[in-house]
């Protein structure tokens, strides 16, 4: 890969995690006004029409007919499971505890990739997956006066539907377009959280319209510079740079909330971002060895 290709990259991976913090932090902004279902309705719809166009002007209709129903259900029941349970928990946690908790996703999707995949896991990166368990229990500190509530819960809970519909995910590539998978989820969420929200609706107050269309865009823009970021950078080059979304939680915490992490979250964070920045290391040679 030449060197703009791989700065293009890096650049677009840089700009998708900027957005989605941007993202959170008007999803926590409205999960103080609405129910979780509500605000993960709210996202689904947001950004949904800018997809839509984008997938139809790009691949046009057909491809997001043709398509494996049955997975794409699976994955818009995960990814209601995910936002909602996100949103929950950004409620009462700060942005950058939420994101030192879910950053064990990674770590679940490997784990995970044996039982699904058939993937062949070895010691060194189960020891990798048991270290980041272990950094997640320093962050929520069941033994003190951590974050082991309701809402750190919710956080695992969303990393795994996470991790779940990441697997989705590789099994959906082999048929079905980019296009498809991203309309098909922000309109089942959309569909299936407005349903599970309806009867307790809370009427959206004039002065959070702004909020909400500043959500859509971020969303599908961060989805779009992310999806993009793949197709051009090698994954060992810009899966790491997710982790930058710690540097932005830190910063908006401060900025608009007030707050820093302690610590025991900083060490936490440590352990489970070295556990994942490892695994992907693994990630790389394991494949070298497979494809040299």
């Amino acid at each position: 890969m030449d060197s703009r290709r791989r700065t293009r990259a890096i650049l677009l991976m840089l700009t998708a995690v900027a957005l989605f913090a941007v993202m959170d932090t008007l999803l926590k902004m409205l999960s103080g006004h609405y129910p979780p279902m509500q605000v993960a309705t709210l996202r689904g719809l947001s950004s949904l029409p800018l997809v839509l166009t984008w997938a139809i002007a790009t691949a046009g209709v057909m491809p997001l007919l043709r398509v494996r129903w049955s997975l794409h259900l699976l994955r818009g029941v995960l990814g209601i499971a995910m936002m909602a349970s996100f949103i929950y928990a950004l409620k009462s946690l700060p942005l950058s505890t939420t994101y030192s908790i879910f950053f064990v996703a990674p770590l679940m999707i490997t784990a995970l990739s044996v039982p699904f995949l058939g993937e062949k896991v070895g010691p060194r990166r189960w020891t990798a997956i048991g270290i980041g368990l272990v950094g997640v229990l320093v962050v929520l500190r069941p033994t003190g006066e951590g974050v082991l509530s309701m809402a750190g819960l919710m956080v695992l809970v969303a990393a795994l539907a996470y991790a779940i519909s990441a697997i989705t995910v590789r099994l959906l590539a082999k048929t079905d377009s980019v296009q498809a998978m991203m309309v098909w989820l922000l309109a089942l969420m959309a569909i299936g959280a407005g349903a599970l929200s309806a009867h307790e609706w809370v009427p959206v107050q004039r002065e959070h319209w702004w909020l909400i269309a500043a959500l859509g865009v971020a969303g599908a823009l961060g989805q779009y510079a992310i999806t993009l970021a793949f197709k051009i950078g090698e994954a060992s080059l810009i899966a790491p740079l997710e982790y930058t979304a710690l540097v932005w939680g830190v910063c908006l915490d401060l900025a608009i909330w007030g707050v820093l992490p302690d610590n025991v979250t900083w060490i936490g964070a440590a352990i489970i971002v070295a556990s994942g920045l490892y695994l992907l290391k693994r990630e790389k040679v394991h494949a070298e060895a497979e494809h040299p």
